[in-house]
């Protein structure tokens, strides 16, 4: 049986460069109840882009956990989160991951989070399936629950592992221009700093108790899928809980399967995403890397008027200069050619950027003629071209 939520496929993006296939869409922006294996065999070979996994940890906890006030612990004790052994939790992973493995596409990516009470025993299996890690991400607690007892340090962080289907995989996503912007220009660390899910974000039933013991904060959701997706995405959660992943791919213009046991969690999760209003397709675009931008000719330059032939231009000191000719080539002394090669041979290089090498007069300083291929591409986005 599947929960269909209110977010429709026709709001989320959707172009020719994300075609889904016609067998997943019955499940797209939907919740299946169900395991989540049997569920996952419902889906399309080659189907999602990305999955987000928050199995069970099996925190092995004997007995009730008491505070110093001698009040108890809300810890997770639930059902779903224990095993009679290591031997059946293995199983249990490797399972899903097989599962998983199957309907991932060849450049997508998983991310699997845990405790030190299982992430290791995740980590060998994913390794064993074929799975090719590509890092594992600390997310670091800014109000981690004390260690009551006092017997060992307080567990302050979480792991996450993201890999790729393979080894050879190549042409996943990653977002690493927006990240870097994202982060004061510098590259983005692997060590994450967010707060454990909590004021109004933390889901409650009529009792005032937290209706998931392990509800994930739509912040670290919200990284993930912008680190590691693109708007009109298929993001699958085969445990899918109270929503989290759903509320933020809606939220994010991408789209999401999830999977998920409880009817109690599946009518939370519904309840929270039909309220989600998603960001507008404007905030939504995001930095692009300079490989993925249009290409364009040093010629363009001067069909356009931004050149001229007969132009001088200089590195930026002023060491270097070149003329610009009619036919897109620059001449140097008895160098000739385009702006790469000149830039090269008058250095005594084997190559050289010539975009950002050369320089231009443009009044008030010289300028990289970068700046005017840069003039360029945004007419080409402006034509559509």
């Amino acid at each position: 049986m599947a929960s269909i939520l209110t977010a429709s496929t026709a709001e989320l993006p959707s172009s020719a460069s994300h075609p889904h296939d016609p067998a997943l869409l019955p499940h797209l922006d939907t919740i299946i109840r169900g395991d989540c294996v049997a569920a996952m065999d419902k889906l399309p070979d080659a189907s999602v882009d990305v999955i987000f996994a928050d199995p069970p940890y099996n925190l092995q906890l004997g007995g009730d956990l008491h505070r110093p006030d001698q009040s108890k612990v809300d810890a997770c004790d639930d059902a779903w989160d224990q095993f009679d052994s290591f031997a059946a939790y293995d199983a249990f992973t490797r399972a899903w991951m097989l599962a998983a493995r199957r309907v991932l596409k060849p450049t997508g990516t998983i991310w699997v989070i845990g405790s030190y009470h299982n992430i290791f025993r995740v980590g060998a299996t994913m390794q064993d399936l074929g799975y090719w890690i590509l890092n594992d991400v600390v997310w670091r607690k800014t109000n981690p629950m004390p260690n009551f007892r006092g017997r060992r340090f307080q567990n302050a962080h979480e792991t996450m592992i993201w890999a790729s289907k393979s080894e050879k995989a190549k042409g996943y996503t990653f977002n690493y221009e927006a990240m870097k912007a994202a982060n004061d220009d510098t590259q983005m660390r692997s060590d994450w700093l967010f707060p454990i899910c909590q004021g109004g974000e933390r889901l409650k039933d009529d009792d005032g108790q937290k209706v998931h013991p392990t509800q994930k904060p739509e912040s670290l959701l919200a990284r993930i899928m912008m680190a590691t997706s693109k708007p009109g995405d298929v993001v699958l959660d085969p445990f899918f809980g109270t929503g989290t992943t759903g509320a933020v791919a809606k939220k994010l213009g991408r789209h999401f399967v999830g999977i998920e046991r409880e009817q109690d969690y599946i009518d939370a999760a519904q309840a929270r995403i039909d309220a989600i209003e998603p960001l507008r397709s404007i905030d939504l675009r995001q930095l692009m890397p300079k490989r993925a931008e249009p290409r364009v000719a040093f010629l363009s330059l001067i069909e356009a008027g931004l050149l001229q032939p007969g132009a001088r231009l200089t590195d930026a000191k002023g060491r270097y200069s070149a003329t610009v000719r009619a036919d897109g080539t620059l001449l140097s002394g008895d160098h000739e050619g385009s702006i790469h090669r000149v830039g090269a041979k008058v250095q005594g290089f084997e190559a050289c950027n010539g975009w950002t090498f050369w320089h231009y007069d443009a009044g008030e300083g010289c300028e990289p003629i970068d700046t005017l291929r840069a003039i360029i591409r945004r007419q080409m986005a402006r034509s559509g071209g």
